[in-house]
């Protein structure tokens, strides 16, 4: 699949790998492709700026999310509706085991990072778009697009006023 993509977007997936390591993630996440669009010569990066997107926003974002142990607001609004208050949870949680305790562990890295199967099912929605926008080649544009779908990205995005829908239309107005 990866000879199908542009070579911007294929250096977005390569620096999101980057991004993992350096954070010394377990696995390459949604949030490291959303984090290596910015700051590139394209036009999702044109349209993240647009929205006043920044690296520390996204990270800040990101923290939250993290901090419960990767539940986005959805999924803790759910589990509330059920009489499960995430915040509840987390600060009791970190109370015993402290702050942080349900994030992913960072390790040292001696090979590469691998796919996380969110990020596997996003290169493939990835695909989805393209083929559905009647592209014949997967550009930045429908990495941006896979991650509005679900997930922290979607969340994090949407905090910004880009949803799918409205990405959507930034592109085409980019283009």
């Amino acid at each position: 699949m990866f000879e199908r993509f542009t070579k911007p977007a294929r250096q977005v997936v390569t620096d999101a790998v980057d991004e993992a390591e350096r954070e010394r993630a377990p696995r390459v996440a949604p949030k490291h492709v959303l984090l290596a669009l910015l700051g590139k010569e394209t036009r999702s990066a044109a349209v993240l700026a647009g929205a006043g997107v920044t690296r520390e926003a996204l990270l800040e974002a990101f923290e939250v999310i993290a901090r419960r142990g990767g539940l986005t607001d959805a999924e803790a609004e759910a589990l509330r509706s059920l009489g499960i208050d995430v915040d509840t949870v987390v600060e009791q949680v970190e109370r015993e085991h402290g702050a942080g305790a349900l994030t992913e562990p960072r390790t040292p890295r001696l090979a590469r990072v691998p796919f996380a199967d969110e990020t596997k099912e996003l290169l493939v929605t990835t695909l989805r778009q393209a083929v559905e926008r009647g592209d014949r080649r997967i550009g930045d544009e429908h990495l941006l697009l896979a991650l509005a779908f679900s997930g922290g990205a979607a969340q994090v995005l949407a905090a910004h006023g880009l949803t799918y829908p409205e990405l959507r239309a930034r592109l085409a107005q980019a283009a």
